[in-house]
């Protein structure tokens, strides 16, 4: 087997932060969108699934080890959320684009949909949360974004303080697919009753 350590060019002793800096220049060097219509585009790939292989036999040697370094990590994903989460999208892709079609759960989904949002584009995020919950219905994480944002598209207002990529904790706060049934034939009734209908009135 090849050493991870010597695909991603780090020393054994590198740190964690070392190691993924390593990995996010190589992700960006051979990321999928630099090869479209280029005859190295399999090169590129089989390049790019041989760097994620490294980098998580990497974190997992380090995990199971107990040798983690800079605080630990839980793999690339957990990159990306923190970079979300400082607004950093444009490396949240990148790490996000590297990461081969096959390999794309439902995490992974939710991660890109997180990216769209923050970008304002709420379509693409909406399509890429409904993929997450297909891949994983009973995660309430990608719930409540897909339910928050299908809310914000029914409405027109915004999300609610969780946002769809926070951490929602419970559905409690949240709003589900029942709760906006409900309003919806509430507002029609009300409207009904001052002699108009809800579209006209909305």
């Amino acid at each position: 087997m090849t050493d991870p350590y010597k695909v991603l060019g780090v020393s054994p002793n590198a740190t964690d932060e070392q190691i993924k800096e390593a990995y996010r220049e190589l992700a960006r060097k051979y990321h999928p969108d630099s090869y479209q219509n280029n005859p190295l585009a399999d090169l590129a790939s089989e390049k790019m699934k041989e760097v994620n292989e490294a980098y998580d036999s990497i974190m997992k040697m380090r995990r199971n080890s107990g040798s983690a370094r800079s605080g630990g990590t839980s793999g690339a994903f957990s990159d990306v959320r923190r970079l979300i989460n400082q607004n950093r999208l444009v490396e949240a892709e990148e790490l996000l684009g590297g990461v081969p079609s096959a390999n794309r759960d439902a995490e992974w989904y939710f991660l890109k949909g997180s990216v769209f949002y923050s970008r304002g584009w709420l379509d693409e995020a909406f399509n890429h949360f409904a993929q997450a919950c297909r891949m994983n219905p009973n995660n309430p994480e990608y719930t409540a974004a897909y339910n928050n944002l299908m809310w914000q598209r029914q409405t027109g207002r915004p999300g609610t303080e969780q946002g769809p990529y926070r951490q929602p904790g419970n559905m409690a706060g949240g709003c589900s697919a029942c709760d906006m049934c409900s309003g919806l034939i509430c507002a029609d009734c009300c409207c009904e009753c001052m002699g108009g209908d809800l579209i006209r009135c909305c």
